[in-house]
């Protein structure tokens, strides 16, 4: 947290984030923030389009939690997004994969998410008719590229750089 460009503050008991814009303080919640992610997405999306966007299906790491799932629900609630439901990366990744293949019978499929700082499993199985059912999900939050990329930095004269 010591490097983040903002700061952690407790609002009654809940997290927000403090930064500076234009000389004068201002102080948000991870909903809106992320809900401003959101509003840039949607006017991207209608500005492509070329019509408006209201229902959204909005995509989550595997590893979230309930709460985590609702706070992305009125993230595109305040983004004026009619959230239609909320799904796992794993399994939008399956979604892509699926729905252009022309399936003879029942496949299961494996997606693994080796993301920047997450890792995230899903198993499914496709049916014909690109029918999806979710078997299992797994993730780890203290697992991913970031976590690679710190065990490579090694020190000079260090007994990491010996083990090289």
């Amino acid at each position: 947290m010591k490097h983040w460009p903002f700061t952690v503050v407790n609002d009654c008991g809940k997290p927000k984030i403090q930064v500076e814009y234009k000389g004068e303080v201002k102080t948000f919640a991870p909903e809106e923030v992320s809900s401003m992610v959101l509003t840039k997405m949607k006017e991207i999306a209608e500005a492509f389009l070329g019509t408006s966007v209201r229902d959204a299906v909005i995509t989550v790491p595997a590893y979230f939690n309930d709460s985590q799932r609702q706070a992305t629900k009125d993230a595109g609630a305040i983004a004026g997004l009619n959230v239609l439901r909320i799904i796992n990366e794993p399994t939008a990744a399956a979604l892509a994969y699926g729905l252009d293949k022309n399936l003879k019978g029942e496949r299961n499929v494996l997606i693994f998410d080796l993301g920047g700082g997450t890792f995230d499993v899903s198993i499914l199985t496709i049916d014909e008719g690109s029918l999806f059912e979710v078997k299992a999900t797994a993730g780890d939050t203290h697992l991913g590229g970031e976590d690679f990329d710190n065990r490579l930095v090694i020190t000079p004269g260090t007994r990491d750089q010996e083990k090289i």
